[in-house]
């Protein structure tokens, strides 16, 4: 059995920071801190920054294809083919 570790957490400017061992042994625990109290984490790999946990920004839509409503202008007809049936090569061969 391992010796039991103590948790190394470092307070940086808002920013918490912890070792990816520690990151990997409780995921679960730090995401729901992090949607509850909005807490950010930098983890560490060898004593180096590798990643951010940051909560979400908020959803002002349900979809993300919802802020584009009104962002787009059709111009001609988006039904018919561009070229005429008669160019086109696959029109011309017969499949055996």
């Amino acid at each position: 059995m391992r010796p039991r570790q103590l948790v190394t957490v470092v307070y940086t400017s808002h920013m918490k920071e912890i070792h990816a061992a520690e990151f990997k042994a409780k995921c679960l625990a730090i995401l729901d801190e992090v949607a509850q109290q909005g807490e950010s984490f930098t983890i560490l790999k060898r004593g180096k920054p590798v990643a951010q946990l940051i909560p979400p920004t908020p959803r002002v839509h349900q979809f993300p294809q919802q802020e584009l409503i009104g962002s787009v202008s059709i111009l001609g007809d988006v039904v018919s083919p561009t070229l005429p049936a008669e160019e086109w090569k696959a029109e011309g061969r017969r499949l055996t």
